[in-house]
């Protein structure tokens, strides 16, 4: 794999100002890495400027989809849950649709997956397992189906995961012995195909895509397993052991034929390199990056993502080894990255910190705390909601509580 210096990483970018949408979960590709350019490279004391806040978004830990003029989450009010358009420009509720009966959860109710937007439909999963897809325009559902209609069993959190469109397809993880991976036509909810040689239990990871060996792939993190299916037929290629517990979350990263994990409760992370025939072997298993929920990412040959018991950590892709640590200066959170920089927050208090994505180190470039915080969220319940950056906005939620911020350079 080639190799990138800490300076290479920093212009790894274009420096020309671009904005961006950020259509589904982690960003356009997957990757939690925005493309966008012309953000501020410092915050003044206090933070960035507030736009909005809006309270409308109702309890739950789903992330926060951006397209043009849109952001689209999901929430639940009362004993529902809901699929939520808001307008970019001041935050009031567009239209909101109810898609299931709430997930009830003793660390908080609600949803906790993030919408993906393809033209004009929108695809939401509610946390009792109920898929819809819906018109963007003003919500009215075009077809919707459930995780029990492929003998899928609702893991212990509910579902968490965001669903996939790739091409005509909607693919997604119901779990269970009927096949644990599903693909159904966007435009109809119709099953294309079921993953019958793979048939593990649901948990909480989202499924990405990948063009390997001459194949195109969708790779999956489960509790015992890491693997691959044919995107056409959903055969099994390939399957890698792994020690999950308890629960498995983050996010799989593919790049240039080698699959990283990683999970909390001491599961630790993992680099299985692919042949061109599919074959996978493991390349290291260690307990450097343990993520829990808050997601890691990967720029150039480096990883970035906070660690359990170790603090936020910038880990080689390569080696897996530990380039550097810093555990005093916030506590543990999620992350993404956008213009140079990593955006992160605090799930205790809500720190949010702006952090040179940088290989030689913690570089501070500001931080405020989240305000006003949710009075609802359970006592159990922390700010999980990843953070979004779409077109020169940075959207956070606490529970019912959205706020916009202008990250955006002047000019």
């Amino acid at each position: 794999m080639r190799r990138f210096t800490s300076a290479c990483l920093l212009l790894f970018f274009t420096c020309d100002i671009f904005a961006a949408d950020w259509p589904q979960w982690q960003g356009s590709d997957r990757t939690n890495v925005s493309q966008e350019t012309g953000l501020l490279q410092s915050w003044p004391e206090g933070g960035p400027e507030k736009v909005w806040t809006s309270d409308v978004a109702g309890l739950g830990y789903a992330g926060m989809a951006v397209v043009g003029d849109t952001l689209y989450t999901l929430g639940a009010r009362d004993d529902q849950e809901l699929l939520i358009a808001l307008n970019v420009a001041d935050g009031k509720e567009r239209w909101s649709t109810a898609i299931s009966d709430v997930l009830s959860n003793g660390w908080g109710d609600g949803p906790r997956s993030t919408p993906t937007i393809v033209e004009d439909l929108v695809y939401a999963l509610s946390g009792t397992g109920t898929l819809v897809c819906a018109s963007t325009n003003d919500g009215a559902i075009v077809w919707q189906t459930t995780a029990k209609d492929f003998g899928g069993n609702k893991p212990g959190w509910g579902y968490c995961e965001s669903v996939l469109i790739d091409g005509d397809k909607v693919v997604w993880t119901p779990g269970g012995k009927q096949g644990a991976v599903v693909a159904l036509d966007r435009k109809t909810g119709e099953k294309i195909w079921q993953s019958s040689q793979f048939t593990e239990g649901a948990q909480y990871a989202s499924i990405i895509v990948a063009e390997h060996g001459g194949r195109r792939q969708y790779i999956q993190l489960v509790q015992q397993f890491v693997f691959g299916l044919d995107a056409e037929t959903g055969d099994l290629l390939w399957q890698s052991d792994w020690p999950g517990k308890t629960a498995v979350i983050p996010t799989p990263i593919f790049h240039d034929g080698f699959v990283y994990v990683t999970s909390g409760y001491g599961a630790g992370c993992k680099l299985v390199k692919l042949s061109d025939t599919n074959e996978a072997t493991e390349v290291y298993a260690n307990q450097e990056m343990k993520n829990h929920h808050g997601g890691v990412l990967l720029l150039g040959d480096h990883l970035f993502g906070y660690s359990d018991n170790v603090g936020w950590l910038c880990q080689d892709f390569a080696t897996g080894e530990t380039t550097w640590r810093e555990k005093s200066a916030l506590g543990k959170g999620c992350l993404t990255y956008a213009d140079q920089r990593l955006y992160l927050v605090d799930e205790k208090d809500g720190k949010v910190v702006l952090v040179d994505a940088s290989t030689e180190g913690w570089h501070e470039r500001g931080r405020f705390v989240l305000e006003p915080q949710s009075e609802q969220r359970s006592s159990k319940g922390k700010i999980w909601t990843h953070p979004t950056v779409a077109n020169g906005r940075l959207y956070l939620r606490d529970q019912e509580l959205i706020i916009s911020y202008d990250i955006r350079q002047t000019q």
